[in-house]
């Protein structure tokens, strides 16, 4: 059935590429951008999300492409940057970026108090709802998003239905299949006559996505954590600008760079202050017969220090939830679990298994690169390996639910080399649509057993382990009894 379903789905894909070529390219190439008609060749996801929005109805579909093709030209889409935005309008803060609802979805916030009713700036907030919508559309590919109305403080003079008939059609049209829900905050009685005419701009199907909330009910569809003070909530973010406001993943701390001795002095400075967080409940006798067999100075290829560690964890370590990518198998594959400040488990562990026949360079980056320590951030894994990546706090900062990493995978030629300086210029050169991405969000996971007892009931044969061992035991015996996933 499954096989069959995907055969469907690739016809279907076919037929509208090669029926919007032969139907609506020929003779009228002048209408569209030609970057999304080469886009529509290659990215299949792109076209399924126009097939789906239409039910799979080609003719449907084509009309939908053609209408939104042409907006895209009119708008300039593909060359919209912060430059294209009045500054006034990005300072302002009534569109941006942040946050996420109950179900993991983006907030895509619309502040309608900002926004005043005047003919001569509505061409330039299209531009700006446009312009966010693309730039989080190239980055997710795909994942929907919460549009969150808020109509809190808002006065007769921010009605304006051709802006809210703009926005709707973004998501009815040029960008299909991106909307979760809806959420209309606080709306004033006087604009009920005109969210009527809303539910019939949007459809039948696409009503049920309007979810009309208060302070009461606002919970339902996004947790404290990311609702502002006048929602109920506990954010404490206020919008700013310059920068833009997004969740942009940064290259952490730790980085594995190009400049070899500050890796050293990198990897130096984390076994150090591993061994130290991972001994700390211990006595301190059996912390000094233990960081004697920790040789920190001592050169290791980078091929060992991975048989070193497989052969170390492999027995002991438990099956997490695995996302299963083209490239790299990822565990855990949604969440990195970290203990509470009581129970001082302050390290998570990524494992990467290279599922290919060729060398898979990776990296890894955060929301957050000022917090966060990880090891190896920049490397390659062959094939058929693992690799483990230990993930930890710098200077005793606080996780947060709200940090999230990104994890990019690519494969790379048989001749390439994996140093450094081959892995910096390769990431310069791989094209966009040859990378695997894959986000984690962090889970905070309280604790009431006591640390020394875990660690001592597993410190066996301490005389023959490094603190880097002990700890990836200590990790893992930790994860399988207070934090494995359900």
């Amino acid at each position: 059935m499954a096989e069959y379903q995907a055969q469907n789905k690739a016809k279907l894909i076919s037929d509208v590429r090669r029926r919007f070529e032969a139907e609506y390219v020929t003779d009228k190439s002048d209408k569209y951008d030609p970057r999304d008609v080469e886009r529509l060749q290659q990215d299949d996801n792109w076209v399924e999300s126009y097939l789906c929005w239409r039910h799979n109805v080609v003719d449907e579909t084509l009309k939908m492409l053609d209408e939104s093709f042409q907006w895209r030209k009119e708008m300039s889409v593909n060359d919209l940057t912060e430059a294209s935005i009045p500054r006034w309008l990005l300072e302002i803060g009534g569109i941006y970026l942040h946050g996420y609802d109950k179900e993991g979805n983006k907030l895509f916030w619309i502040r309608v108090k900002y926004h005043i009713k005047d003919h001569k700036t509505i061409l330039d907030k299209k531009k700006l709802i446009a312009f966010w919508l693309e730039r989080y559309a190239k980055r997710e590919n795909g994942k929907p998003v919460t549009v969150m109305f808020d109509l809190s403080e808002t006065g007769i003079n921010s009605i304006d239905m051709d802006f809210v008939r703009f926005i709707i059609n973004c998501f009815k049209v040029y960008y299909p299949k991106y909307l979760s829900k809806m959420v209309i905050f606080d709306m004033p009685w006087i604009m009920n006559a005109a969210f009527k005419i809303v539910k019939s701009w949007l459809g039948p199907e696409a009503v049920s996505l309007l979810k009309f909330t208060s302070k009461n009910d606002v919970q339902d569809y996004v947790s404290v954590e990311y609702l502002p003070l006048h929602m109920g909530g506990t954010d404490p973010f206020k919008y700013s600008y310059p920068p833009l406001i997004d969740d942009d993943f940064q290259t952490p701390l730790c980085e594995n760079g190009p400049i070899a001795s500050e890796d050293e002095a990198s990897s130096k400075e984390d076994i150090e202050s591993d061994g130290k967080e991972t001994l700390e409940t211990i006595s301190n006798e059996e912390q000094t017969a233990l960081l004697k067999k920790v040789n920190i100075t001592e050169p290791t290829s980078k091929a060992e220090e991975n048989e070193k560690v497989d052969s170390k964890t492999k027995a002991f370590k438990k099956p997490l939830s695995v996302f299963k990518g083209p490239l790299l198998h990822i565990s855990p594959a949604e969440e990195l679990y970290f203990g509470s400040t009581e129970s001082e488990e302050k390290k998570a562990l990524i494992v990467l298994t290279n599922v290919t026949k060729n060398i898979v360079a990776f990296k890894v980056r955060t929301t957050a690169p000022e917090k966060y320590r990880v090891k190896p951030s920049n490397s390659s894994c062959d094939p058929g390996a693992s690799v483990d990546i230990v993930v930890s706090p710098h200077g005793g900062l606080t996780v947060s639910a709200q940090d999230r990493f990104l994890i990019m995978a690519a494969e790379m030629e048989q001749s390439s080399g994996t140093g450094p300086a081959e892995l910096t210029q390769f990431w310069k050169e791989v094209p966009r649509n040859k990378v695997m991405e894959h986000r984690l969000r962090c889970h905070i996971v309280e604790s009431t057993k006591p640390t020394t007892l875990t660690l001592k009931d597993h410190a066996f044969n301490m005389s023959e382990k490094t603190s880097e061992d002990l700890y990836l035991q200590f990790a893992t015996s930790r994860r399988e009894s207070d934090c494995s996933p359900p």
